[in-house]
Formats: C-alpha cells, sequence, structure tokens
C-alpha cells in the first residue's frame, strides 16, 4: 500500500446515479477502511483534532479501527458528535479535519471523513448504541429544534445527566438534515432516523408539530412547564430572493422549497402525494452546497441543468467533492455570470433568465474578490424554472415573541461563541439560528459549546 495516497472510495457511476436518488457514495468495506487508517501517523500533537469542531479524538478512533475494533471506535467518536454518519457524509473534512492532517502534505490526507462514516455505519449494523448518563441531574432543559445543533446539545446533555425534551415545528424530526440534504447524499430512513434514534436512546424526550412562538412561547416554557433552561437551534429556514424583474413568476423556487418538497416530503417519488415540477431545462443561481444539491436534484427529475454563479470556480463556496460530483453527472456551470432578468409567458410561467457576464474586481470584505458587471455582455438562457439558492435567513417567530432576547440586524440571535449564552438568562442558542446558515458541522460545534454552557449555568 503506497502511504501518500488515499484508499479510493467506491461510488455509483456517474451516469447511473444521475437517473436515481440512490446514495451516490458507497463508502468503505472492512479491508477498505482498515488499509486506509494504517495510513495514520498517530501524531504525538493531531492536528486533525484541532481542525475538527466537535473535538473527536481522530487518532484514537482510527487506531481503534486498524485493531478492527469497531464498537470501541464508535464509543471514541460518539463521546464527542451525536451525529457520526452524518458528519462522515455531509462535513467539508478537507477544510476541517483532514485540511490539518499532516499526510497531506506530501500526498493524500487520511480520509477521516470516510472512515468515521465506515465506523457508524459499521456500528449501527452491529446494534451498538452511544453510552447514556450514569446519574440524574433532575433538571429540564427544552431544545428548540431538531437539526444538527438540537440534536448535538440534547445528546450532550442528556449525557450528563439532564432531563431534554426537543420541540419540533415540523411533522418529522431532523431538521436541515430531513429537508435541506437530499437521498443521495444522506439517506433518511437508514442513517438520519438512526441518528436521532440513537439519540433518543440516551433518554431524550421529542414532540414534533411544536411551533415555538405559536404553539408556545419559551417564557412559557420557563414559567409553567418548569424548564430549568432552554436551547435555541431553530435553524435558518428563510430563503433570500434577488428581488430582480420578473422573480415573482410561476416557476421560480427558492432552493429550500424545491428541496423541502423532494426531500422531506418524497415528491420525487411517483407515489408522492405531494406536487414537485419536473422542468425540462433549469438554472440554478448560487454557488453553494445548497446550489449543488437543488441543482442535481433538478437533473435527476429530468432537467438539463445549468448553475448560474457570480464568480469563478475557484471562488465556488461548495464543497470540491459535491461540485465535482454535479460535474460528473452533466451539471452545465455558467461562471462569472449573473441574472438581470427572469421572463414569463402570457400566463405567468417562466421562459427564460437573461444573465450579464462578469469579472472579478477588488477582494470583498470576506476576502473574496468581487465581481464586477462586463458592460454590453448580456445574454438569455432559455429555462422553464430558476430555483434561488441565495443562502438563509432565521425565521423571526421565536425571536419576535420572546422577552429580552436580542437580535443583530440579519435577524439572527445574538448569542456567546464560547457557550451560547443570550441576552436572556437560562436561554441559549447555537447554529444558523445565530450565525445564518452555515454547515452541519459548525452548528453541532455550537450545540456542544451550549450544552457545556447550560451544564454551568444550572451548576451554580
Amino acid at each position: 500500500m503506497d502511504g501518500f495516497v488515499r484508499v479510493p472510495v467506491r461510488e455509483q457511476d456517474p451516469k447511473v446515479r444521475a437517473t436515481n436518488f440512490g446514495e451516490v457514495c458507497l463508502g468503505y468495506n472492512k479491508e477498505e477502511a482498515e488499509n486506509e487508517a494504517q495510513r495514520c501517523l498517530n501524531c504525538k500533537n493531531p492536528k486533525c483534532v484541532q481542525g475538527c469542531p466537535v473535538s473527536i479524538d481522530i487518532p484514537a478512533f482510527i487506531q481503534q479501527v486498524k485493531e478492527g475494533n469497531v464498537e470501541g471506535a464508535y464509543q471514541t467518536i460518539s463521546k464527542s458528535s451525536a451525529l457520526p454518519a452524518v458528519c462522515g457524509r455531509v462535513c467539508p473534512q478537507e477544510s476541517q479535519c483532514e485540511g490539518q492532517c499532516v499526510r497531506g502534505i506530501k500526498g493524500d490526507p487520511v480520509s477521516i471523513g470516510k472512515l468515521e462514516r465506515y465506523v457508524a455505519d459499521t456500528a449501527r449494523e452491529m446494534g451498538i448504541k452511544p453510552q447514556g448518563a450514569t446519574e440524574k441531574k433532575g433538571k429540564k432543559v427544552a431544545v428548540i429544534g431538531s437539526g444538527p445543533s438540537g440534536l448535538t446539545c440534547a445528546g450532550d446533555l442528556a449525557k450528563m445527566g439532564y432531563d431534554v425534551t426537543i420541540f419540533e415545528a415540523l411533522h418529522e424530526a431532523g431538521g436541515v438534515l430531513v429537508y435541506g440534504i437530499p437521498e443521495f447524499r444522506l439517506p433518511k430512513d437508514a442513517v438520519v432516523k438512526k441518528e436521532i434514534e440513537n439519540v433518543k436512546s440516551l433518554g431524550v424526550k421529542l414532540e414534533t408539530d411544536v411551533v415555538i412562538g405559536k404553539s408556545v412561547t419559551i417564557d412559557d416554557l420557563m414559567k409553567k412547564e418548569g424548564f430549568d433552561a432552554v436551547f435555541i437551534g431553530s435553524g435558518a429556514g428563510l430563503p433570500r430572493f434577488m428581488n430582480i424583474p420578473g422573480e415573482q413568476a410561476m416557476g421560480v423556487f427558492s432552493a429550500n422549497e424545491f428541496l423541502t418538497r423532494s426531500n422531506l416530503m418524497k415528491a420525487f417519488d411517483e407515489n408522492s402525494r405531494t406536487p414537485i415540477m419536473r422542468p425540462k431545462k433549469c438554472v440554478v443561481v448560487g454557488g453553494g452546497n445548497v446550489a449543488m444539491d437543488a441543482a442535481r436534484t433538478a437533473l435527476r427529475l429530468g432537467a438539463e441543468v445549468h448553475v448560474v454563479y457570480r464568480r469563478g470556480e475557484e471562488e465556488l463556496p461548495a464543497r470540491k467533492e459535491e461540485v465535482g460530483h454535479a460535474k460528473e453527472e452533466g451539471i452545465i456551470f455558467d461562471l462569472l455570470t449573473n441574472p438581470v432578468e427572469i421572463h414569463a409567458d402570457e400566463n405567468g410561467w417562466v421562459t427564460g433568465i437573461t444573465c450579464i457576464r462578469m469579472e472579478l474586481g477588488e477582494p470583498d470584505e470576506s476576502g473574496r474578490r468581487s465581481p464586477v458587471e462586463v458592460p454590453g455582455s448580456e445574454f438569455d438562457i432559455e429555462c422553464d424554472a430558476v430555483i434561488m439558492s441565495l443562502g438563509t435567513s432565521p425565521n423571526p417567530l421565536i425571536s419576535s415573541t420572546t422577552e429580552g432576547l436580542d437580535v443583530n440586524r440579519r435577524k439572527c440571535i445574538v448569542a456567546s461563541e464560547e457557550n451560547g449564552q443570550t441576552s436572556k438568562t437560562g436561554v441559549f442558542a447555537g447554529g444558523d439560528a445565530v450565525t445564518g446558515a452555515a454547515t452541519v458541522i459548525l452548528a453541532m460545534g455550537a450545540g456542544k459549546a451550549a450544552a457545556k454552557g447550560i451544564d454551568e449555568y444550572l451548576s451554580k
């Protein structure tokens, strides 16, 4: 085995997977995982751990994989992560743990994410569960939202011995894991539901169809229901649009709506009772992971798909793996391009979109070079659907119905990055509700920090 080259992971053939919603990546088997684990140098100063937002003891679990000790590896991971099978699939490892791996200096970094997935999947097949609390604290904590930050916070608090109840607005638990990420990247029944069952096995209670701010308020939870602390992990589900002419036409969707219909309501299934448009030619506006998800979903529904993004390929915020998969499947990328108007027929249905060419100018506040329009470079793309994937903001319902809860100008809840404490005593927050749309693992990191903060607060 060449220590400089990682063991390749098996995937569905691009031409085949472009026609189905089965998982693209097939993962490692036992032999492949143990061979890849041998590449780990077991560093005395493991920078990979520093690069992990939830601080998994990566060398320790990989050593256990080398030894064939899957249960030990799973329990090592579970001390830090409530959702290992999810993280092994959707984390941007290349910019976090794997980005810090010393193997990557002269070759490929160790495939930490694929090894985590192998451990989680194998443990699930073996019926292995995370270890719960040995003693109860006798205090109640409410967690709002069952997405990655809420599940992480709830799981960690349950392991500490708290009585935890998660309140979820939708009819199904999982948050963005069920409504936002497609089946071909993150299977719902085989992975997400099983991860949630593992959190519930720790003693966490889960109530769905509870809209905080409508069904009950945070003040009610604390004053009437007897909860000693509350964690807000409600995410960011309010879509943004460009406000260009024609954006109100029929056939224009937010990526949020398009993906929710497909992922949560299984609209891609012909037997589903939820309708979804099956476009012939679709334009997706945006360059992040959500844009890739929307584009690849539209492709699987039978469309020719163009991704329109105003910067170049180097500036695409989506994971390189997702961009590569999209290209392999036949997605067309129109880069350095920006929409200026959407056109519709006499019945109000989309017929096309006018775009303008862009060039990169000076860096903006984030360090990325700002795109500038090229005068006179307008051109049209014929299409019957446009999907806007421009990011999301938190729904203001919770903040507007909670006394003493500060928000910033973007309607995000103001909370401490260190422990999640908000301006309201006993109320903590984390994840997209605080930062705006970000990654699953960063939301998990925030949930973990808040669980520690809540424990410190309730232990005073």
